[in-house]
């Protein structure tokens, strides 16, 4: 028998403290409710979760077990806009933490071992908010007693008031309203921000300290060296890879191009600065991102074509798209985009994709910085350097390289006696060029170089060629489209007039690009340290 799906909801909710002799105010002047639709009483008993260096814990991530109430079960909480997405199996086996819920964590955790790490019991008064259309609501009046089982760990009690919206309201203007005024009221009633984010913060409390720390937090860098710039900047990618991956296994909205951005924007810090770090590790590494990155691209250009077909689809007043045409533009790209979604969870869930997680984390906690050049001169010379100057040293380069294919554009790009794709290709590299030289000015202003205005031309530019890019990708799949259509024997008009309209909205994504090159130009000219 397979097991059971997950079932997923949005939770949304508010906690406050509150003293024990504090009265319950009346619920019904929240807004939107009407009246108390029920009162229950239950004893609650809830085993986290996590490894020993509190990976989920220190990623805002919560796992527990828990037993009493309507919802005992196996529930994984994770981090997302306007709430935090709860993930809930149930208790089928009290004493393993289900496999699906594993692979939600599976970048985190890796072949860690998931243990108890604190129980938290809770006497909550349960009351059910209901408007005119039923539930909006619901409060929890909670007395809670909690057991950090961590070394150093002890029992500690507390009452809080929580406030979830019903699953109608969560991501809703009402829903947000009624948040945020139920807040004030409550707090009007006796109630008080609390200095915890969470029960299981309240229970760990300082014994979290005992705990050591993951393996791509550990290093210890001059803060102010040129190498301490550039791993704090993969340092996020890496946080950032960690934190979409849940989301791209979950399908949602935007995560496979966030998933992608972040490992191509790794492996351009890497490319960019060489010679800050090095070691033969930054080859193979580099390899599994552009690796990783390939098979997420897949999938993120069926997502754009997609969305680009249904905008000219829409926005089409011809009415020369015939029926059988129309259907295949509209439904192909999502047939296609199923298939490499399923083959990027595939990717994520072989032992490559944990190796490479594990090589980053690896990098991070031991970066191997490059040694200093031999010879006294030499030597004098790299200890003068201070790390801004190191830093513009490797965004000079990556300009070099920007100006270098931009020259080609402006020699090549409107000879047509080339082939066309072959000029577009000039403008391409002019993107990643764009976007490599953006990351590195990132990279530089956390470390203090004033190229913040640099890096916000790039995206400029960048954004700019993204646009272009995307007709270019928008076109190839008309074309293939109309190949195929053309082999059942369909009318293959309508493809033609969407491909010329895509090469329409090529070029004007291209009006503005040489004031966009000469605003990247001038930026540059202002982060001379």
């Amino acid at each position: 028998m397979a097991a059971p799906a997950p079932e997923q909801f949005l939770e949304v909710e508010i906690k406050l403290a509150v003293d024990e002799g504090t009265g319950l105010p009346d619920l019904t002047q929240l807004p939107g409710v009407e009246e108390i639709a029920q009162m229950r009483e239950h004893n609650l008993s809830a085993v986290y979760y996590d490894t020993k260096d509190l990976r989920l814990t220190r990623s805002k991530i919560t796992l527990r077990r828990r037993t009493g109430g309507a919802d005992d079960g196996w529930h994984l909480k994770l981090p997302k806009e306007g709430g935090r997405n709860e993930v809930r199996m149930p208790l089928d086996d009290p004493s393993a933490v289900p496999d699906a819920l594993k692979a939600r964590v599976r970048s985190i955790v890796r072949n860690e071992e998931l243990s108890p790490i604190a129980q938290v019991d809770n006497r909550r008064v349960e009351i059910t908010l209901a408007g005119e259309a039923g539930a909006v609501a619901e409060f929890c009046d909670d007395h809670v007693t909690a057991w950090s089982l961590l070394p150093g760990g002890e029992r500690t009690s507390w009452r809080e008031w929580e406030l979830e919206l019903a699953d109608t309201l969560a991501g809703t203007e009402e829903g947000t309203t009624l948040i945020n005024q139920g807040t004030s009221y409550l707090i009007s009633a006796g109630a008080r921000k609390s200095s915890s984010p969470s029960k299981l913060a309240t229970a760990l409390g300082d014994s979290v300290t005992t705990a050591p720390l993951p393996p791509h937090m550990q290093s210890a860098l001059e803060e102010d060296s040129p190498a301490a710039a550039v791993v704090e900047s993969l340092r996020k990618q890496r946080d950032a890879i960690v934190a979409w991956e849940p989301r791209v296994r979950a399908d949602e909205f935007d995560s496979v191009h966030q998933l992608r951005v972040s490992t191509r924007e790794m492996r351009s810090l890497l490319e960019t600065f060489e010679g800050i770090l090095e070691g033969e590790q930054l080859a193979s590494l580099e390899d599994e991102l552009k690796y990783a990155a390939g098979v997420l691209g897949v999938a993120r250009d069926a997502e754009v074509v997609e969305e680009r077909f249904l905008e000219l689809l829409d926005s089409d007043e011809s009415g020369l798209v015939d029926e059988a045409a129309h259907a295949h533009i509209a439904g192909d790209m999502r047939k296609d985009y199923n298939e490499a979604h399923a083959a990027i969870v595939e990717m994520l869930d072989s032992d490559r994709f944990l190796e490479l997680l594990d090589a980053i984390d690896a990098l991070l906690a031991e970066p191997p910085v490059a040694k200093q050049e031999e010879g006294e001169a030499k030597k004098k010379k790299t200890e003068s350097k201070e790390s801004k100057e190191v830093l513009y040293d490797h965004i000079a380069r990556g300009y070099k390289k920007l100006k270098k294919r931009h020259d080609k554009v402006d020699e090549h790009y409107h000879d047509t006696d080339l082939p066309l794709h072959e000029r577009e290709d000039y403008v391409h590299d002019v993107r990643k060029a764009a976007k490599k030289l953006r990351y590195s000015a990132n990279a530089a202003t956390d470390a203090g170089l004033k190229a913040g205005r640099l890096a916000k031309a790039c995206k400029a530019l960048q954004s700019k060629l993204g646009d272009f890019q995307d007709a270019v990708t928008s076109r190839d799949r008309i074309q293939r489209l109309a190949d195929e259509a053309r082999e059942r024997g369909e009318d293959t008009f309508a493809y033609g007039m969407l491909y010329q309209r895509e090469l329409d909205r090529g070029e004007q994504a291209l009006a503005g690009y040489d004031d966009a090159v000469r605003e990247v130009r001038k930026a540059f000219k202002k982060i001379k340290p």
